[in-house]
């Protein structure tokens, strides 16, 4: 059995449904976004609840993002060749599971399995949704894909509000209410899943005419996908020092309350939320590799900063870092999919499943690092990592999105 290719829907089916099927899939990327970020949001309370060290935080998350790290090229390259559309609504029922366990987790094993169960959800979750994506962008992958990141983003900047005002209040055991949120999202994402069975079924279709993508040599392919991982290397290393580590850097610092330090980590996540969904459009726009160079690089002055200002300027800097450097993944997702056509799932996989094992391994790396020097020293460390958008410059030049139809309203 075939994947769907998006140049056999015809243009008027895709057109009508884009914005509807983008709109429910980005929705049910909110609400798994902000289900998985509960675990990250909660660390200052299991901390304390049970005890642990910064090690055995970055452990935690280590194994929920490994989890996802090393399923989603698998998950991606099996339904390439086998579409499973209802594996959506199946992949936010092992969230659910996860986030139950998390609210009843006796100790510090169950914490990790509970880690584990969400990682593996989100793994099945992001290769077929990014794929529906794809298939209903009308030809603007940047800005689809734009619009199903912001609601991940959206979702992810949820966790530290709903830890402040929710759950740090009420406990561990009050993240069982957020198993409606997992539900709520199996029924969209059950919708989701038969009209992409529908299309499927549907066969082969007259393709649209589209422009010949550029050859590559196997050798140039090989070495742009080498650099877009280490570029996501820089992104999500650093991007780990502030989704796991910032809220103690203020606490550590500024000697802020919890609270008011998960108020900065929700500004500087609203910030990623809003450089998500301007990255894809612009990348259509001007260009994918211009929007590279911006994101990564342009965020290095402000990193290098960051170390040595005070509060106010520390939320200001904080948001400028997350609004630029969010940019990047939709511009580099869609980069390395026109890089590799055809291989939409695999690809998806890999950088989403390379993204989250980044992230993993920088939250335990970066927690070591911490208990053995200081956390302030984690942020002068990272604040060299955007330097490494010097290797944009060694990317071929693809030009511009080549197929720019309007989507219309559902």
């Amino acid at each position: 059995m075939q994947s769907v290719n998006p140049a056999q829907v015809p243009p008027a089916q895709a057109e009508r449904t884009g914005f509807k099927i983008l709109g429910a899939i980005s929705f049910s990327h909110f609400l798994n976004d902000m289900l998985q970020s509960l675990i990250l949001a909660v660390y200052p309370l299991l901390k304390s609840e049970f005890s642990l060290s910064f090690t055995q935080i970055g452990l935690i998350t280590l194994l929920y993002q490994l989890t996802a790290s090393l399923l989603q090229p698998l998950v991606g390259l099996y339904t390439d060749r086998n579409p499973k559309p209802y594996s959506l609504p199946m992949g936010m029922a092992c969230s659910m599971a996860g986030i139950v366990l998390l609210a009843f987790a006796p100790n510090y094993a169950m914490l990790l399995v509970a880690a584990a169960l969400l990682g593996t959800g989100s793994s099945i979750f992001h290769p077929e949704s990014s794929r529906v994506a794809r298939l209903v962008s009308g030809g603007r992958h940047g800005l689809a894909q734009s619009i199903f990141q912001v609601g991940g983003n959206a979702g992810s900047a949820m966790g530290p509000l709903l830890a402040a005002w929710f759950i740090i209040p009420r406990g561990q055991d009050s993240l069982a209410w957020f198993a409606l949120a997992a539900l709520l999202a199996m029924v969209v994402l059950y919708q989701v899943g038969a009209w992409y069975k529908r299309q499927h079924l549907s066969g082969p279709r007259k393709a649209r005419p589209v422009a010949p993508a550029p050859t590559l040599s196997r050798g140039t392919v090989t070495g742009s996908m080498a650099i877009l991982l280490t570029l996501l290397f820089s992104k999500y290393f650093y991007m780990a020092s502030f989704t796991s580590y910032y809220t103690f850097y203020l606490m550590h610092r500024f000697d802020v309350s919890v609270q008011a330090a998960q108020m900065h980590l929700f500004a500087f996540l609203i910030a990623v939320a809003l450089g998500t969904i301007l990255g894809g459009p612009i990348g259509d726009r001007i260009g994918r590799k211009k929007v590279i160079w911006g994101s990564i690089l342009g965020v290095a002055p402000f990193a290098l900063v960051l170390p040595y200002v005070d509060l106010a300027w520390t939320g200001v800097l904080s948001f400028v870092i997350g609004l630029i450097l969010a940019s990047a993944f939709s511009a580099i997702l869609v980069f390395a999919q026109e890089l590799m056509p055809g291989k939409v799932g695999t690809v998806s996989g890999l950088f989403f499943g390379f993204a989250f094992g980044m992230g993993g391994l920088g939250a335990a790396v970066l927690g070591k690092v911490a208990d053995v020097t200081s956390i302030e020293y984690v942020y002068h460390l990272c604040s060299f990592l955007p330097l490494l958008g010097l290797l944009t410059a060694f990317l071929p030049d693809l030009g511009r999105s080549r197929a720019k139809p309007v989507l219309a309203k559902a």
